[in-house]
Order: structure tokens, then C-alpha cells, then sequence
């Protein structure tokens, strides 16, 4: 593999858009966007062991790592060539510690916020 894959919630609006923003910023195409609604059961049991994929973004690194939530971002943003400086400061020592309580804060009301839209596979 040599691409990271990003499993994000296509019913999401906030998701939909943070991923177009995001994809056109992948100038060396070095991720591949994977809706969890189109994630087989196997996969689920392998890439998810202890929590649900709909409560927030999942990535699976081209090194066979599975990240989370707020480490998803800042991998996502530390591959992408626009946002590497961005990137670097949220890899700054306790940034981790506000970073993870203000991903699960947007994460969790994010349909509260931005509704919800049907998804349709292509």
C-alpha cells in the first residue's frame, strides 16, 4: 500500500466539506478518502476494535498504523505539502491535550450543528 486511507463519515456535511478542502490540498495524492458507510464488517472488526467508526475519523497509515479522532488531523495535515506548518504545531508538546477534547467536542455535535444528509454510493 502506499497511500494512507482516511475513513470518514459521508453523511456528514462539516466531514464532506473539511474532506474536499482537504483533497484538493493532496497535491501528491497520497491519501485515499473511504466513506464508513461503505466499510465491510471485516474491516470494521479489524481497523475497529474499541470504538464505533461513525464517532470520528479513522486512518489507516501507509505503515499499517490505525489512528484516531484528533491524531487523524494532524497526520492528515502533516502529509498534505500546504498544511505542514500547520501540522507542526499541533505535533507541539500538550497541544494533544486541548486537541483531543476540542476534536470530540465538534465530533460529538457536529449533526447537532451541521445536520445530516442521506449518502448515495457512487
Amino acid at each position: 500500500m502506499n497511500k494512507h486511507i482516511v475513513f470518514f463519515d459521508a453523511e456528514c456535511p462539516l466531514c464532506r466539506t473539511v474532506k474536499a478542502v482537504l483533497k484538493r490540498l493532496d497535491w501528491n495524492d497520497s491519501i485515499t478518502w473511504y466513506p464508513v458507510q461503505e466499510v465491510s464488517d471485516s474491516i470494521k472488526e479489524r481497523v475497529n476494535n474499541y470504538k464505533n467508526m461513525y464517532d470520528e475519523i479513522y486512518m489507516y497509515t501507509k505503515d499499517k498504523r490505525v489512528l484516531t479522532g484528533f491524531n487523524t488531523v494532524r497526520k492528515i495535515l502533516s502529509v498534505l505539502p500546504a498544511t505542514i506548518p500547520l501540522a507542526f504545531l499541533l505535533y507541539l508538546p500538550f497541544v494533544k491535550n486541548i486537541g483531543d477534547p476540542v476534536y470530540r467536542f465538534i465530533s460529538t455535535r457536529r449533526y447537532e450543528w451541521f445536520g445530516r444528509v442521506p449518502y448515495k454510493k457512487l
